[in-house]
């Protein structure tokens, strides 16, 4: 499993998840995209982070894939059996390598940025999504969530996209109500979504490396 962090960096909670993934029996590594380590501080600094590795996705790209063969390298590792899952900032990048054709079982996004860096094209898309988003998070427009759905849907993609009414962003990180409170970000931790997404992302693991 490849665990990409939100937009604030390779921090503890993208390692937390890790160690949850390993707990289940999973090997997990715990993706570095900005590099050297580098953690956001403030909303601008993340946002910066962010946006320019976005602006310059070919790095992103080379840095996903770079985990994703050392990963595949590990004695553990069943190379044809991998997944990768992210968060926020995270979950974007995984659903953009899923729409690039990045060869692996299948991606999951926890409240992830829905906005295409390139369309997936009809067929391209190889792995399964799974997608978990707060409802009312407002930093994801409706208007987002029918574009990437009408993507997926002319693409062919196999996805499942599943809403958490009350929700809003960043659920399943108990710190989203510290980072609200600090910096005044519509942010919240919710118990129940966070437990029930995590229900939903065993569940799809099952079904993808039944298969």
């Amino acid at each position: 499993m490849l665990v990409v962090h939100e937009w604030w960096g390779h921090n503890e909670y993208a390692c937390k998840r890790a160690r949850m993934l390993a707990e289940l029996g999973y090997t997990a590594l715990a993706v570095d995209m900005y590099g050297d380590g580098r953690q956001a501080m403030h909303p601008d600094e993340a946002g910066k982070f962010s946006s320019g590795l976005m602006k310059d996705f070919d790095t992103a790209k080379a840095r996903f894939l770079a985990a994703l063969d050392f990963l595949k390298e590990q004695p553990t590792v069943d190379p044809n059996r991998i997944a990768a899952i992210g968060y926020c900032f995270g979950g974007g990048i995984a659903l953009n390598m899923a729409r690039q054709g990045v060869d692996i079982r299948g991606v999951a996004s926890f409240h992830g940025s829905l906005t295409a860096i390139k369309p997936a094209q009809p067929g391209a898309v190889k792995a399964k999504i799974l997608v978990l988003h707060g409802a009312d998070d407002t930093f994801i427009t409706p208007e987002q969530i029918a574009a990437f759905k009408k993507e997926m849907k002319t693409a062919g993609a196999d996805y499942q996209f599943i809403s958490y009414p009350g929700v809003i962003h960043s659920f399943t990180n108990p710190d989203a109500d510290t980072y609200a409170k600090k910096f005044n970000l519509p942010l919240a931790y919710n118990a129940d979504a966070d437990r029930k997404s995590w229900e939903e992302l065993k569940k799809f693991f099952h079904t993808i490396f039944r298969e």
